[in-house]
């Protein structure tokens, strides 16, 4: 018998192997089926309620199974481990910082020790030149050029540069407190000021407006000053010798240490400028060790603190008081005292030291005449 034959014409039109079926090919799996948003009431649920729609919304569970569920899922997946990944990355940054904050401690004060040096006899005197020829100042280099930088070379934690801006800043403080003639002779202080960290600035205003020799309150622990009205610069030309140093102390501070010895050619003050007032010049000499330390936004802002001053200087009296300025015995005064004041352990608030030691006749000029 033979089988079942489709008709010559083909298929009917509308069937489902027809031509014109658009749906041909559709499959309703399901997938599908559980996908659609829709669905229809059942025959017994029709019949027990006539006055609603033949269909109803599927709840959202239904949906969750279908593409947009997992599309759903998978955001969520990937925004938690972006937040995993933003948070790793701000711990590691924090540890791998090459930079390390400041310690943001508190700021130590200035610590001066003074030590007036007292001349064996009268004070030679002399014209500039012929003092500076025949003391032990006269290899010395004159104003600025005596200070000179060391090598500068990079350290674990800081770069050839920094450490170049260091040894600069310091060398920039030691020029403008010890040879400035309006800082010396001039009451002047603004020079030396803006160079400081602003933290210590409030010790600074004070050992200016009112000094005392308690070891961090000395004007003179700042810089080299002279009272006008009493001495005045018989030479422009200060002689200086010595040294700068510098040295990493942690990973966010470098110290510079800077020991140097200044002569000054000095005379009375209203002596005049004629040859007698040139030949009536002493020479004082003071030895200033300082060290400077210097943090990372120090070295930003050119500026540094200053922890520690030792300062010698003659000739000069035992008994004179030199916070707020330095009072040299010029060309043939003597110190007429036997030794340092006495100090009174019974007197309450700061007291003024009394340290005092004897300037070796060596480090006096031999003038010719």
């Amino acid at each position: 018998m033979a089988g079942r034959e489709e008709p010559p014409q083909g298929p009917p039109e509308g069937s489902p192997g027809g031509g014109d079926d658009e749906y041909g090919s559709l499959v309703f799996d399901e997938s599908f089926v559980e996908a659609a948003r829709l669905q229809e009431f059942s025959a017994q649920e029709r019949l027990e309620d006539e006055e609603h729609a033949a269909v109803r919304s599927r709840p959202a569970r239904a949906v969750g199974k279908g593409i947009s569920g997992f599309s759903a899922s998978r955001q969520g997946i990937v925004l938690v481990l972006l937040i995993l990944i933003a948070f790793g990355t701000a711990i590691y940054m924090g540890i791998q910082n090459p930079y390390p904050s400041p310690s943001g401690g508190p700021t130590e004060p200035m610590r001066l020790t003074m030590l007036p040096l007292a001349p064996r006899g009268e004070v030679p005197g002399s014209t500039p030149g012929d003092l500076f020829e025949h003391s032990p100042a006269a290899q010395f280099r004159t104003g600025a050029e005596g200070v000179t930088l060391p090598s500068a070379h990079g350290s674990e934690h800081f770069s050839e540069s920094q450490v170049l801006a260091a040894l600069t800043g310091a060398k920039d403080y030691v020029v403008a407190s010890s040879l400035d003639p309006a800082v010396l002779t001039g009451n002047a202080a603004r020079s030396v000021r803006i160079l400081l960290d602003p933290a210590q600035l409030e010790q600074f205003d004070q050992s200016i407006e009112r000094p005392r020799s308690d070891g961090q309150h000395a004007a003179t622990g700042w810089m080299v000053r002279f009272d006008p009205s009493k001495v005045a610069l018989a030479d422009r030309d200060i002689r200086v010798n010595g040294t700068l140093a510098v040295e990493e102390t942690g990973p966010n501070a470098l110290e510079v240490t800077a020991d140097h010895v200044f002569v000054y050619a000095l005379r009375p003050a209203g002596a005049g400028e004629g040859e007698k007032a040139a030949e009536s010049a002493s020479l004082f000499t003071v030895r200033r060790e300082m060290r400077f330390h210097f943090e990372r936004d120090d070295l930003r802002d050119h500026q540094l603190h200053v922890e520690q001053a030792a300062v010698r200087a003659g000739p000069m009296a035992c008994t004179s008081d030199p916070a707020e300025t330095l009072t040299p015995l010029l060309a043939g005064e003597r110190a007429e005292d036997d030794g340092p004041a006495g100090t009174d352990p019974y007197a309450r608030g700061p007291g003024r030291g009394s340290l005092c030691g004897v300037l070796s006749e060596s480090a006096q000029p031999n003038p010719t005449r």
